[in-house]
This record gives structure tokens, sequence and C-alpha cells, in this order.
């Protein structure tokens, strides 16, 4: 019959599973296309985005140790800045001290130098004075106890009297307004007080007023030259003498 001549050959190579052939319908195709593994572009594609990865890594690697240096540059620059900073405040702090403890000196010293005339008008009347009455001895001792008084508040403040009669005349101590002869010190010596000198914590608070030795005079000079001549011509007779014997 017409019907069965015009049915399609199946081939058997094309059958399923399950035995069947499989149908083509007039309007499809059978592909046949081989079938191609993905798997080796997968596996290069997994390494360029490694090796990607890599060269990202290491640039920001390189940004990072950039970023170090410069941090750490910059953090040496602040240390030495605060450093200086340090450095002169801790000046400062020093110079302010002093500059207070100066002037808190000036301003006892200041205080001290117009009280210590005061002293000196006790210590002349105490020389000076002879009270014979008993009215006048009271009085004396009156003020004589408030002379003590007034020394030992400056004794605890750490004023102290200088001792110059005797000593080596110098100016940093001395102010000398006399000059004579002496035939007891010799030259440069201290042989009056004329007024008294005073210390504070070592310094000087006032300077001392004295008279100062200026040797043995012209006379005694001159009979001392003459008694040396005299004895070194006898001393030349004496060993004259002896040679001629």
């Amino acid at each position: 019959m017409s019907g069965d001549a015009s049915t399609p050959a199946q081939d058997p190579s094309s059958a399923g599973s399950d035995g069947q052939q499989p149908v083509v319908t007039p309007n499809e195709t059978l592909d046949t296309t081989p079938v191609v593994d993905e798997a080796p572009s997968a596996e290069g594609a997994a390494e360029s985005e490694s090796d990607s990865q890599s060269v990202d890594n290491e640039a920001r690697l390189e940004q990072l140790e950039k970023e170090h240096s410069a941090l750490r540059e910059e953090h040496e620059v602040l240390r030495g800045q605060y450093v200086r900073i340090a450095a002169d405040f801790d000046n400062f702090r020093k110079r302010q001290s002093r500059d207070q403890d100066d002037l808190k000196l000036q301003l006892i010293c200041s205080t001290l130098s117009e009280i210590l005339p005061v002293v000196d008008n006790f210590e002349r009347a105490r020389q000076q004075l002879d009270p014979q009455t008993e009215e006048a001895q009271g009085l004396h001792r009156s003020y004589q106890g408030l002379y003590k008084q007034l020394v030992e508040v400056l004794k605890q403040l750490g004023v102290a009297p200088m001792r110059v009669v005797g000593q080596e005349f110098d100016p940093t101590l001395h102010e000398a307004v006399l000059r004579e002869p002496s035939e007891e010190h010799p030259e440069d010596v201290v042989i009056e007080e004329l007024q008294r000198g005073y210390h504070l914590d070592g310094r000087v608070l006032r300077h001392a007023m004295v008279k100062v030795s200026m040797g043995p005079g012209p006379q005694q000079a001159a009979g001392s030259e003459t008694s040396t001549s005299d004895a070194e011509v006898a001393s030349e007779e004496e060993a004259s003498g002896d040679a001629s014997s």
C-alpha cells in the first residue's frame, strides 16, 4: 500500500535505552553535533582569575607598604616635634622657676636691706650709750631686748653677719672706705670694720665697709731697710775677718 511505502526507515543505532527508536517529526531534525567537554575551559578561567587576583594582591601589598613607610616617616617627624616641644617646655618651666626664685630673693633682699640700718642703730646705741641711772639702765635693757629679738629673726631668715677684721681684702665682700699704713698688718688686710656686712644664704646681702692696711709706713720701711743693710755689712765684715785669720 502507498501509506506503508512513505514511512522512513529507522536507524537501529538511534534507539533509546528502552529499545524504542526516537521519533522525528517532519518539522524537527536530529541534533547530531558532537558534545564538547567544557571542563578544561573552566579550569583555564579559574587559573586566569587566580593570576589576576594574585596581581591585585601584590599591587595592594605594595600600596600598603608605601602607606606604612609614609606613616612611619610622619611618625618620626611628629615624634621629633614632640621631643623638641617637651624639651622647650621643660626649659621654660625651669626658667620660670628660676625667675620666681630670683624675684623672691630680690624682694627679700630689698626688705632686709631696709631693716639692716635699724640693726646698725641698735648696735651704735649699745656701744655709745652708758646709762647711769636706774631708769636709763631699764630703758637700755628694754631696747637691747628688742635688738636681740630682731637679730634672732634675721638669723632664722638666713641672715648672718660677716667677720672681716684680719681677713684679706676681697672686693666681692668688702668695700674699702679708708686705707692707712699699719705696723701690725700687711698690705691689703682689713684692719677695721666701719659698717657690718651680711650674708643671706651664702650670698652677699650687704658689703662690709672696711678700713684696709697699706702695710708699713715709709719711715718704718726705711728703718727696716737700714737695719737689713747694717746686718749685711756686719755679716760681710765677719766673713772677711775669718778669711784673714
